[in-house]
């Protein structure tokens, strides 16, 4: 063999070894997971006639229980008077406040870390993200909080 053949095949081995690891990271599980609840009235448990909508958007990191979120709505009956994530319960089903927000304005902001538990919930698609007014004071608009694939 020529030293130039040897050359050329080491060459295409590491090509090929590069291209195998680089593979292998790409199948590795990802520490974040995401989840959005597009927000109406007619989610509410009861639904109500109101026409406001809104969307929650977040991101868990499942290594350390972080949850970053931001809640995003308009056209309510009136000015928000609370705001949160209850849980755990699908859709259709009312829970507990589970992580109430600091201020009830839109965008609502900010990050909170879990219990193994709340986390658990969260991944099972049993968070809701719900906003109350005077009007609706049992929830105007409510989104469930399910992950992006």
């Amino acid at each position: 063999m020529t030293r130039y053949g040897a050359t050329l095949r080491m060459a295409l081995v590491a090509g090929v070894a590069t291209a195998a690891l680089a593979g292998c990271g790409m199948m590795s599980k990802s520490n974040t997971a995401t989840f959005s609840g597009s927000m109406n009235a007619a989610s509410q448990v009861p639904p109500n006639m109101t026409r406001g909508s809104g969307l929650a958007e977040a991101t868990l990191n499942k290594d350390t229980n972080v949850l970053k979120y931001k809640i995003t709505y308009d056209g309510l009956s009136g000015p928000a008077t609370a705001a949160h994530f209850h849980g755990p319960a699908a859709a259709g089903a009312n829970a507990g406040v589970v992580l109430p927000f600091a201020n009830a304005a839109s965008p609502i902001e900010g990050q909170a870390t879990l219990t193994p538990a709340q986390a658990a919930d969260l991944l099972a698609g049993k968070w809701y993200a719900n906003i109350h007014t005077a009007a609706n004071p049992g929830g105007e608009i409510r989104g469930q909080m399910l992950p992006k694939m």
